[in-house]
């Protein structure tokens, strides 16, 4: 059983940083139900059930909560939870009738985790975005880009996930900690573009010490500095190096034949563009496999650059077991790991209401009440499921 086994989380189904949460809390035990829509949502992209990463490990419960006997089930469940996590508009689930003064009132030890782009208050809180404008907002975007290029999104990486996902469930596990001493819940207001600005905090930090320069690419962790960088290899592949400390730039030199020179010279910024070149040109001598052969494992700092189908069959992925088969689906394996606590496999993302019932019958509904839902359309129970 995983750390989080006797957990119990209501998920309200949306898109992005809160489905990840749930997946977060329920790969490390947590019994997660999703609240879905009794009709598909969100972008339009439907996943079969093995890829679906963020749907994995949880029930789901489908209900129209615009209507009133799906609110009453919502708070029914309220009431047994530990959690709840949300990810609409400010404002939107007290319109339903599911707001945390509603929730709260019938479970005051409920931790009401709320996740938003531009937060619970503000001039931008009621405005839609995505993960670009957040980190745009928070200043992230400004410093990811190549020398003279544009600011580059870093896929959804820094603010749905980092800036959301991983903040909302920690500030959930803090508010659950805080809730042992106090006795009570309370709401987590979790903004894409607080976690964003906070991921940045190091950066900032090196900005206002006079550490950090304003463009994009001219800095030592933006792919300015020559000796942090991925470089072309003769095959027209990729390799990642990372040396920054003088030890390990000066094996980088001993194992590749880079002129001796540059580990003399490694901050000297008169020397990068030399430096740049001469790497760049070393780099494409080999294939990447050949130079996995020779750097790999060493302390020069070295990676291939993996693409998704080869990172999982990698040997180090491998040994760790760091990619899970999911009904013969590959996925990332729940992370982080415990030597104790070893959660359950992850397990296919579930079919919209395919645990109606059974999610009902545990929140005190008999089989007459769950059948008048059913009947109203106020919930929906998967065909084929459950029956």
């Amino acid at each position: 059983m995983g750390p989080l086994h006797g957990l119990k989380v209501i998920e309200l189904a949306s898109i992005g940083p809160v489905p990840m949460c749930a997946t977060l809390l329920a790969d490390l035990g947590a019994d997660v139900v999703r609240v879905d829509r009794t009709e598909a949502s969100g972008l339009g992209v439907q996943f079969p059930r093995r890829n679906d990463v963020h749907g994995r490990s949880r029930r789901s419960l489908a209900l129209d909560l615009k209507a009133p006997a799906a609110r009453e089930a919502v708070l029914s469940l309220v009431e047994r939870a530990d959690v709840l996590i949300e990810g609409l508009r400010p404002g939107v689930t007290e319109k339903l009738g599911l707001g945390p003064a509603d929730c709260m009132g019938r479970n005051p030890r409920l931790v009401y985790g709320r996740m938003t782009g531009f937060g619970q208050s503000g001039p931008l809180a009621a405005a839609a975005g995505h993960d670009i404008n957040y980190i745009a907002l928070s200043g992230a975007l400004h410093a990811i880009g190549p020398r003279g290029g544009p600011p580059v999104a870093p896929l959804n990486l820094v603010g749905d996930y980092g800036g959301g996902a991983l903040y909302l469930a920690l500030g959930v596990m803090a508010a659950i900690y805080e809730r042992q001493r106090s006795g009570k819940g309370q709401v987590v207001d979790a903004a894409m573009v607080d976690g964003a600005a906070s991921l940045a905090g190091f950066f900032y930090g090196m900005r206002a010490a006079g550490l950090w320069d304003g463009s994009r690419g001219e800095n030592l962790l933006d792919g300015g500095a020559p000796f942090y960088d991925s470089y072309e290899t003769a095959d027209g592949r990729w390799v990642a190096l990372a040396p920054l400390e003088p030890k390990f730039f000066a094996e980088f030199v001993r194992l590749t034949g880079l002129d001796p020179r540059f580990a003399e010279r490694q901050y000297d910024r008169r020397e990068w563009p030399a430096m740049r070149q001469a790497i760049a040109a070393l780099m494409r001598t080999r294939t990447r496999d050949e130079w996995c052969e020779r750097l790999e494992g060493s302390d020069a700092c070295f990676a291939p650059v993996l693409d998704f189908d080869e990172a999982p069959r990698h040997r180090h992925a491998q040994a760790r077991a760091a990619f899970v088969e999911v009904e013969g689906g590959i996925q990332p394996a729940p992370a982080p790991r415990f030597d104790r606590s070893v959660g359950e496999p992850p397990r296919p993302a579930p079919r919209i209401g395919e645990h109606t019932r059974s999610v009902l019958a545990e929140a005190g509904f008999d089989a007459a009440a769950i059948d008048a839902l059913l009947a109203s359309g106020a919930a929906r129970q998967a065909k084929g499921e459950e029956a």
